[in-house]
């Protein structure tokens, strides 16, 4: 289906230069002199490259049919991650590669969005905030609760965020997985 730069909305997927983007910004600019154009930050959903682009205004795009399917992840295989769709209970592999930030926060029995174009398999979207446990951490400093300041922390993903100073080993933690930060104990 193809769509013009004035139906750009956030989260919006579109084929340009043989690539899948996802759309996370765009500002339409009318300049004193020249042509009005828009100003894009595009995610390509097969790289995970995120990009500035400039689109003359009313230029035409295909819109890229994107289809997400509810999964649940089972375990790695080597460097594939098996995932089943929770309906049909069918299993595809994802290579490490292309979810190799979201192994970070990635748990066996974690449910996610797999992202389809097609029968290529891009991706996977992860709920906005995930529990893990602390894996490892500087003991806490005694009666240190209220100063505010913070330590590192790895958690048992491997994924490493600054903690506040009461965290311990073991503890569950609610991280956000958009930015990797802490949000509050588990």
């Amino acid at each position: 289906m193809a769509i013009s730069t004035a139906d750009f909305k956030n989260g919006l997927t579109i084929e340009v230069d043989n690539a899948i983007w996802r759309i996370l910004s765009f500002q339409h600019v009318k300049p004193g002199k020249g042509g009005a154009f828009v100003r894009s930050k595009l995610k390509n959903l097969r790289t995970g490259a995120v990009q500035e682009k400039t689109f003359r205004s009313g230029a035409k795009m295909e819109q890229a049919q994107i289809d997400t399917r509810k999964m649940q992840y089972l375990y790695a295989d080597g460097d594939q991650h098996v995932f089943m769709d929770m309906d049909t209970y069918d299993q595809i592999s994802i290579p490490e590669e292309q979810i190799k930030s979201e192994l970070n926060y990635l748990q066996e029995n974690m449910e996610v969005q797999v992202i389809q174009y097609g029968n290529e398999t891009l991706g996977i979207e992860l709920p906005n905030t995930v529990t893990l446990e602390v894996a490892s951490t500087e003991p806490g400093i005694k009666g240190d609760t209220a100063s505010g300041g913070s330590k590192p922390a790895t958690m048992t993903t491997g994924l490493t965020l600054q903690v506040p100073f009461f965290v311990n080993k073991g503890d569950k933690l609610v991280i956000n997985t958009t930015d990797g930060t802490y949000i509050s104990r588990g």
